[in-house]
């Protein structure tokens, strides 16, 4: 289940990719099939494992183009162990709302993205995001939880606080906010409700059949409900770097 939306977020074979804060490893994958050198970072040690795994299955059943790299590593967003300018694009997916520095994750950002280079940033939505903090106080009141919640001009400032160009944004996954609300409404950590049940049920058959019906469903109703945020910026060339390119 992919949050950024790789054709507005192009990705090309040989791009150097970093998947920063990558969690299970979803949009490395994706980087990964389309030929990329991808780098997927997480602090979470299992994650790593997990993603990991999942990079060398794909490399063994052939499902990245030949001349694709995949590596995962265990590290901290806001003290990357990269060279200045050494990737082409980043994916940064429902990281920010965890990390108290979050400026500082995105100058680590800007700084390893070489110029002309492509981010894309997804944080939950505040909507969404604000009726889960209404419902649960469990919900984000956990060790590595959510510690803040963005309003969509607040992110795109950010990304220009930083030095980046915002070019488009978009919201994705209507059809998780009403999960998200079930599992506040009966406890987070209560998945035998009936109706937390039923609604994974329809969630997990979606994600695997992505039946038209539903697909047509969530495209009407992300503009409305989505739950997720996703902004996509570019990094200028600095007039030192277009003067030498010059």
């Amino acid at each position: 289940m992919l949050t950024v939306d790789f054709t507005r977020f192009p990705v090309a074979a040989g791009d150097h990719v970093l998947d920063l804060g990558c969690g299970q490893g979803r949009h490395a994958f994706e980087a990964y099939r389309r030929g990329a050198h991808v780098v997927a970072l997480d602090r979470n040690a299992a994650d790593v494992r997990h993603t990991a795994g999942w990079l060398a299955a794909m490399r063994e059943a052939g499902e990245a183009p030949e001349g694709a790299s995949a590596l995962a590593l265990q590290g901290d967003a806001l003290a990357l162990p990269f060279a200045d300018d050494t990737f082409d694009a980043l994916v940064v997916s429902e990281i920010m709302e965890h990390v108290p520095d979050d400026k500082g994750l995105l100058a680590e950002a800007v700084r390893v993205l070489r110029p002309g280079g492509r981010i894309a940033v997804t944080v939950p939505r505040y909507f969404p995001e604000r009726v889960c903090w209404a419902l649960s106080d469990a919900y984000h009141e956990v060790e590595g939880g959510h510690i803040r919640i963005y309003r969509g001009d607040q992110l795109v400032r950010r990304l220009r606080e930083a030095g980046l160009r915002p070019y488009g944004t978009h919201h994705a996954h209507a059809l998780h906010a009403p999960y998200w609300w079930l599992k506040c409404a009966f406890g987070v950590d209560n998945d035998r409700a009936l109706p937390v049940r039923a609604y994974h049920r329809l969630l997990v058959w979606d994600i695997m059949k992505r039946p038209l019906a539903t697909r047509a469903a969530e495209q009407l109703f992300d503009p409305i409900l989505g739950k997720s945020l996703v902004v996509y910026a570019t990094k200028p060339h600095t007039p030192a770097t277009a003067l030498a390119a010059a």
